[in-house]
């Protein structure tokens, strides 16, 4: 197998029946599978050892960033020996191109792009051409447009010690990769030439460059450089170069691309001024000879991705390539957190034409724009294989799916692609009038399968479940806080709108309580830092709203205060309330107290789904003699704490960085810390890189001067002169 899993644990609790029933659905050929596991299960266990176990290709989808970098440092620990990437949007901030007609407004594009986001995202590309050893932790951001993979390998450079290459023929190729030329500023993507010797830093990688020797017309040493000292790492044999950007095209495939982009220009400009459109005519022959011009000067032009259809070659109405092309056609898909995931993939199409299409219609971009698209549904489901959702609480979809006794076969005209098997479409009846509809082999078709994974390794049991009244729910629930705050427990209350969190935080605070609140408004690094705060016990009591679900890890929060429960809606279904009565499932003492006035569907399906878990967990905690431990998870540091001990080392007149270098060596210790920073954000351990941030800037800064003591003026009657106090 091309994977090795590196771990001290061995699958405990449901575990190892999970993996055994999914592994042999995987093996019979099933297409869909779903792991149902509770919070605390070890879900990201059971998934690695699928992928060790299965042995192909892997993409794992999130249905965010902040869950897709936590998947990606723990896949990282799991797979230290091979290749696991992170794809997710590369955009810090992006305002998309759009039009208002009604008001006459036109925004531009406008986006600030993350380099350590891109560098990772090229070397996905690059590792799934050149490695069958390959993880792919993704975000929905996998289903968007990408470069064509042909078009991608087509133009990678391998070299080799002896190779017959003239250095103005390897200058050519980096300059075809879009590689700039820069003897000054040596970064990422750029190249240098001193005389015979050509150094190259890959977009790819981070603090490593490629020296090229040439003898005459012949390559005579490869090694790897230090991009800041230039000392040598190591001596290579040979080495491929990727090009330096996504997007790639050859030069012949440009000058077809723009003789096709000028023919279709004509052909809508034509018809604008048929309809009597002359300012949409004027704009577009403006904004489409202004590109033409670049893109025959540059090489590229602002907004190319919206010419992609020309540059690839595609028909009208073609999907367009995506990450999806990049992997064998019969990879692993493991979907996290499907029931948000799923949804999520199925909305992006609509949205995005929507968009365009406003601005197709009054001229600012060619027809062929609505073909640069993120992928939709059933195409997505098309270029999938065998998939394994995984989540809590699986969506209408993950169950009928996974259930063939729900199926339900419409008989539609059959089409082949590509020489492949007959695809039928195959519609599934959710509930109600909902339907899902997916292509689907019915060449492959097995018994699919539905795997709980309720038994946790800990032990823990699921959360407690109380119904309370809604009639003085703010007063109960200060006195609850205050009994788990006494036991040293932390407490979460989620409410439905941000202006309630904001108030009831306010005046729990008035109360004694320490209280912080936490909604959407609440930028990324103040939130980490609330929810550090929150475990540090520098906050008891958390408010939120619907933020207080998937993948937050509490291990201190003993309860969960669900306000107004019986409003049944979308902050308080089924789903939500299951996965919010999770963030207490990592505590000995969780319970999960719902005000509400009356059952809903969605309060009895969690209490029903409750009592199943409960009754199972506890059966299987008798019979193996099992005694339930609460998760214990190491808290990091932040500044705060660093102040604290300074202060404290103050008021004893003791300097926390002694003066004397032999006994603490300031420089070196912060070198250290930098060190630790920056292997930190290489792993996107986010949270941890600012906490040594702090500690950092805390360390560089000057100590706080000593203020002076007071002058003791000698009484009149003496003879002696002021004296200052030492």
């Amino acid at each position: 197998m091309p994977f090795q899993l590196v771990s001290d644990y061995q699958p405990e609790g449901d575990q190892a029946q999970a993996i055994g029933k999914l592994s042999k659905s995987l093996a019979a050929g099933n297409r869909h599978q779903t792991l149902l596991g509770v919070t605390g299960s070890g879900k990201t266990f059971t998934m690695a050892n699928l992928i060790a176990g299965h042995g192909k290709p892997t993409l794992i989808m999130s249905h965010n960033k902040t869950l897709a970098a936590q998947l990606y440092s723990e896949f990282k620990n799991f797979f230290p020996h091979n290749a696991v990437e992170y794809f997710v949007s590369y955009f810090d901030y992006y305002q998309p191109e759009a039009y208002i007609p009604r008001s006459d407004t036109y925004i531009e594009k406008d986006s600030s792009i993350n380099d350590e986001i891109e560098r990772l995202r090229l070397s996905t590309m690059g590792s799934l051409l050149t490695r069958e050893d390959t993880i792919v932790v993704a975000s929905v951001s996998c289903i968007y447009g990408l470069g064509s993979p042909e078009d991608y390998e087509n133009m990678m450079v391998p070299v080799r010690v002896g190779q017959q290459l003239t250095r103005e023929e390897f200058l050519n190729s980096l300059v075809g990769m879009l590689f700039e030329r820069n003897d000054i500023a040596f970064g990422r993507g750029k190249f240098r030439v001193r005389g015979d010797v050509v150094e190259v830093h890959p977009a790819y990688l981070d603090e490593t460059a490629i020296r090229v020797e040439f003898f005459d017309d012949e390559i005579e040493r490869i090694t790897s450089i230090h991009t800041l000292t230039g000392k040598m790492i190591d001596r290579l044999e040979s080495h491929t170069f990727f090009p330096a950007k996504q997007f790639v095209t050859s030069g012949d495939k440009m000058k077809r691309a723009m003789v096709a982009i000028r023919d279709e220009a004509t052909t809508q400009v034509a018809n604008f001024e048929k309809e009597s459109k002359l300012i949409e005519a004027q704009r577009l022959r403006m904004r489409t000879d202004y590109d033409l011009e670049m893109m025959a000067e540059m090489g590229f032009c602002q907004g190319i991705e919206n010419y992609s259809r020309h540059l690839t070659g595609r028909e009208p109405g073609a999907r367009p390539h995506t990450l999806l092309d990049f992997f064998p056609r019969d990879f692993l898909l493991l979907i996290d957190e499907s029931h948000a995931t799923i949804p999520q993939i199925g909305g992006m199409y609509e949205g995005d034409k929507s968009r365009k299409t406003v601005l197709v219609d009054h001229g600012f971009r060619l027809p062929s724009a609505l073909d640069n698209r993120p992928l939709r549904f059933e195409e997505f489901m098309q270029m999938t294989g065998q998939r394994v959702y995984v989540s809590a609480t699986p969506g209408p979809f993950e169950y009928i799916n996974s259930r063939p006794e729900n199926h339900r076969f419409i008989p539609v005209k059959s089409r082949k692609e590509g020489g492949s098997p007959n695809w039928r479409e195959l519609r599934v009846k959710a509930s109600g009038n909902d339907e899902s509809i997916e292509q689907f082999d019915p060449t492959k078709r097995g018994t699919p399968l539905i795997v709980e994974q309720i038994i946790r390794p800990t032990g823990l049991l699921d959360p407690v479940i109380t119904l309370r009244p809604l009639k003085g729910q703010i007063d109960e629930t200060i006195e609850l806080c205050r009994q788990r705050v006494e036991r040293h427990e932390r407490v979460l209350v989620t409410t439905l709108t941000k202006k309630t969190a904001e108030d009831l935080s306010e005046y729990l605070q008035s109360t004694g309580l320490k209280v912080r609140y936490i909604h959407a408004d609440i930028d990324a690094v103040e939130r980490v830092e609330i929810l550090r705060q929150l475990r540090a016990a520098t906050v008891d009591v958390l408010v939120g709203i619907n933020l207080l679900r998937e993948g937050l890890d509490l291990p201190e929060v003993s309860l969960v205060c669900i306000l107004d429960a019986d409003k049944e809606g979308f902050l308080r279904n089924q789903t939500s309330l299951i996965q919010t009565a999770g963030r207490a499932a990592r505590h000995i003492t969780g319970e999960c107290v719902l005000f509400c006035d009356r059952v809903t569907d969605s309060i009895q399906a969690l209490l029903d789904v409750t009592e199943h878990r409960r009754t199972r967990q506890q059966e299987h905690n008798e019979t193996h003699g099992i005694t339930p431990q609460g998760v214990k998870r190491a808290l990091q540091h932040s500044l705060q704490t660093h102040e604290k001990e300074r202060e404290q080392a103050e008021s004893l007149n003791q300097s926390l960085v002694a003066d004397n270098l032999e006994t603490y060596d300031k420089l070196r210790v912060i070198a250290e810390l930098e060190l630790e920073m920056r292997e930190a954000s290489s792993r996107l351990e986010f949270e941890r890189a600012a906490h040594l941030r702090d500690q950092i800037a805390a360390l560089k800064s000057p100590a706080p001067a000593k203020p002076m003591p007071p002058v003791k003026y000698p009484s009149a009657k003496s003879s002696r002169k002021p004296r200052v106090s030492s």
